[in-house]
């Protein structure tokens, strides 16, 4: 999976560099809802990405959040979120990433998170210890969840945020302190290097976590993915150190 691995970090801090060389110049929307921003800039990172991994790989498909590239049916699936964490970028807020993951018959392989503003690559395989640049880490071994720093996504629809708020209210006065910080794929970063110990979103899509996903499994943690039925290719998901108290969410 090396070579995989190795053609994703490369993608990812293209793209960095290209987001890092847009961050608060002006910018160009593409669409604007309630509680959402799409900019130029996605199309063109997630482009960007495509054009890095399937001239290398042919033969895979891409899976992303500005669409999808290839025969999904594909034993290989490049899983992508090109600027997760639109709305901090197109405010200024420093605090965004490039998420790419590869799939094989659905499970996820290779991840690499990258911010391009702290720098910071977050990289994975398949059965290995995950690195932050170029160096192991692990999940955080805080047990009690008075100790906990969580995150909860409250998501972009109605519904989500109905089902997200309540669990922010049981949790805020449980935990040492809640965070809500607009980038799905770092809040997964920082959970599995021990910055966070756990983040909870009600409706989330695949590209937003399977990087994650695998960073945190193979740093430790635990993550407790589950399809939604009332909305289509969205996901609850419950992403842990794996030893902090989280029953009371289920």
């Amino acid at each position: 999976m090396k070579h995989y691995l190795d053609a994703a970090q490369k993608a990812a801090a293209t793209t960095g560099e290209l987001l890092r060389k847009h961050f608060q110049q002006p910018l160009r929307v593409s669409s604007a809802e309630a509680h959402d921003i799409k900019l130029e800039i996605d199309i063109q990172a997630q482009e960007l990405i495509t054009k890095l991994l399937l001239k290398e790989f042919p033969e895979h498909a891409l899976y992303g959040e500005e669409g999808i590239v290839g025969d999904q049916s594909s034993e290989h699936q490049w899983v992508v979120d090109p600027l997760d964490g639109t709305v901090n970028y197109f405010y200024g807020i420093p605090h965004f990433c490039v998420s790419i993951a590869l799939r094989l018959r659905s499970e996820v392989m290779v991840a690499v998170i990258y911010d391009p503003i702290r720098d910071e690559m977050w990289t994975g395989q398949k059965g290995e210890r995950p690195k932050l640049n170029g160096r192991h880490f692990r999940v955080s071994d805080r047990a009690d969840l008075a100790e906990a720093v969580i995150s909860v996504g409250l998501s972009k629809t109605g519904v989500t945020i109905e089902a997200g708020l309540p669990l922010l209210q049981r949790m805020i006065r449980r935990v040492r302190k809640c965070r809500l910080l607009g980038s799905a794929a770092l809040d997964m970063a920082y959970v599995a290097c021990g910055r966070l110990d756990a983040y909870i979103e009600q409706g989330i899509s695949l590209w937003d976590i399977a990087a994650g996903w695998l960073l945190i499994e193979t740093a430790g943690g635990i993550v407790d993915l589950r399809p939604r039925e009332d909305m289509k290719e969205k996901y609850s998901i419950i992403a842990s150190n794996g030893v902090i108290d989280l029953k009371l969410l289920r």
